[in-house]
């Protein structure tokens, strides 16, 4: 299933909720409608599923990315460079299913408002904890409110996902990521 769903949060990506039809959703799941059917109850299902599926490969992409490295700005600039690096070309093209939940669905859609908020907020705490690390190690100024600068940076990193749907240069991305991490020292 997780292959299907793979397919299903590339076409949400790049389409948005409301322009994915059942026939591209089918097709990228290379699943019949009737076995699309027999998995999910209807569109917002296999949404949902995907979503879910976004947010757990995201994850999995950056952990290993955090853990390798040892001060608290080395794994800051690790978060940035990560989110920089997934925001331009083919795959920032592909866009955001986070960023574009938030715009398209979050507004009139309770249950998918919740889960962005959860995502977000999970980003934001692991950048709040990621400062105090760096406080803590002295790799972060003791100066910078770790709450404040945990949503500068989540919007920052939001931000990097959005104009990454317009095909965003690198080089753009990496020096602003750079840019950023001057803020911490």
């Amino acid at each position: 299933m997780d292959a299907a769903l793979d397919g299903a949060l590339l076409v949400f990506r790049e389409r948005g909720y409301q322009a994915a039809s059942m026939s591209d959703l089918g097709t990228a799941m290379n699943l019949t409608t009737g076995s699309i059917y027999k998995a999910f109850s209807d569109k917002r299902a296999i949404f949902l599923a995907a979503f879910d599926r976004y947010i757990e490969l995201r994850t999995a992409q950056l952990q290993p990315l955090l853990k390798r490295e040892t001060t608290g700005l080395d794994k800051l600039a690790s978060m940035l460079r990560f989110y920089a690096e997934t925001s331009h070309g083919a795959e920032g093209r592909s866009g955001c299913l986070v960023a574009g939940s938030t715009m398209e669905l979050a507004r009139y859609d309770d249950e998918m408002a919740g889960r962005v908020a959860v995502a977000l907020r999970r980003v934001e705490t692991t950048l709040r904890s990621l400062l105090r690390i760096g406080q803590a190690d002295g790799s972060v100024s003791a100066e910078i409110d770790a709450d404040v600068m945990a949503q500068t940076l989540l919007a920052l990193l939001q931000g990097f996902r959005v104009i990454g749907k317009l095909g965003q240069d690198r080089a753009k991305m990496l020096a602003a990521a750079q840019q950023a991490l001057r803020m911490l020292r």
